[in-house]
């Protein structure tokens, strides 16, 4: 018996590691036939995908049986519990049942203490913007995936141009795959720095506009990214996240705390990069730094609650860099 269960934001790396285990399940010959996906939004839906993880599979290999968007996690009848707990022990070894949702599972939930007992889970949720170790980690990882082979300081442009984009990172990473051919020679950053659509560094370059009052060029900059259709959101994500940085370091700084200690704070995988922190915000007050949190958050809101993006964007930037005049 195989259970799993991913759940997570990042809807394409948890693509990836569906297509990647269905791929190990399946016999391709037989796959039509041993492959359920059923959209499990229901409790209905839910019996049937469990119905089915019942069956043997045809012919060879295993049946995988998919429950898309499920919500037991969330929110679980007593009767589908029930349904449960009657049908995953005896779940057959030819089967794999694959749970997938959005959402955290609720720990406290029956639900999801049975599937614990049974079922391994997996996060897919997008590395903070800010998080430079982790991101770092992550393109070091897939690019190893893909057969890449890139140096360290390259590795640290490639985290940094892309942040949490995974779909960019993997068309990233084709791109200098492609660029490479065979050579044994690993990519070194001005490469890389020429193929790359460094989106996230440009959210950067409108961090630095902003925090330094520069109305116009933070306009331009965002133009720049709206007209390559940047999602609102993710250029959110970036500002806040670097917004965040640059007030944890102004706060330890003005704390008299030492550039070890903050790098700790920060998870930095690099500690010299405190030095540059500490640059960017040596004109920037803290009592600013604190207000532009709310602003973001503010602003975060209205584009979730369906306000118009590019209007609000620009609202948001000429109140922001206003605020650091």
């Amino acid at each position: 018996m195989q259970i799993y269960l991913f759940w997570g934001e990042d809807d394409f790396a948890m693509a990836q590691a569906v297509t990647s285990l269905r791929q190990t399940v399946l016999d391709p010959n037989w796959a039509s036939f041993n492959y359920d996906k059923i959209i499990a939004d229901s409790a209905g839906a839910v019996v049937e995908g469990l119905d089915r993880a019942l069956t043997p599979p045809f012919g060879t290999g295993s049946r995988f049986v998919w429950l898309a968007n499920t919500t037991v996690t969330q929110q679980c009848s007593p009767e589908l519990l029930a349904q449960f707990e009657r049908t995953l022990p005896v779940i057959p070894p030819t089967t794999v049942l694959l749970l997938t949702s959005v959402k955290k599972p609720d720990s406290r939930l029956k639900s999801t203490k049975l599937l614990k007992e049974s079922a391994e889970f997996r996060e897919f949720s997008p590395i903070p913007p800010w998080n430079d170790k982790e991101l770092a980690q992550r393109v070091r990882q897939v690019a190893g995936e893909m057969n890449v082979k890139l140096t360290a300081t390259a590795i640290e442009l490639l985290a940094e141009s892309i942040g949490s984009d995974t779909r960019q990172l993997y068309s990233e990473l084709e791109k200098l795959l492609l660029f490479a051919g065979n050579r044994s020679q690993p990519l070194n950053p001005e490469e890389v720095a020429a193929l790359v659509h460094c989106h996230a560094q440009n959210t950067f370059q409108l961090a630095d506009a902003i925090r330094e009052g520069n109305t116009s060029a933070a306009l331009d900059l965002l133009a720049g990214l709206t007209g390559r259709s940047e999602p609102g959101l993710r250029i959110v994500a970036g500002l806040t996240g670097k917004f965040r940085i640059w007030l944890w370091v102004k706060a330890m700084i003005q704390a008299g705390d030492r550039d070890d200690k903050i790098a700790q704070a920060l998870d930095l995988g690099n500690p010299k990069r405190v030095y540059y922190f500490r640059q960017e915000v040596k004109n920037a007050s803290l009592e600013k730094l604190q207000k532009s949190l709310p602003l973001l958050l503010d602003l975060e809101a209205s584009l979730k609650r369906g306000r118009e993006e590019n209007s609000t964007l620009q609202t948001k930037v000429i109140e922001l860099s206003s605020l650091f005049r």
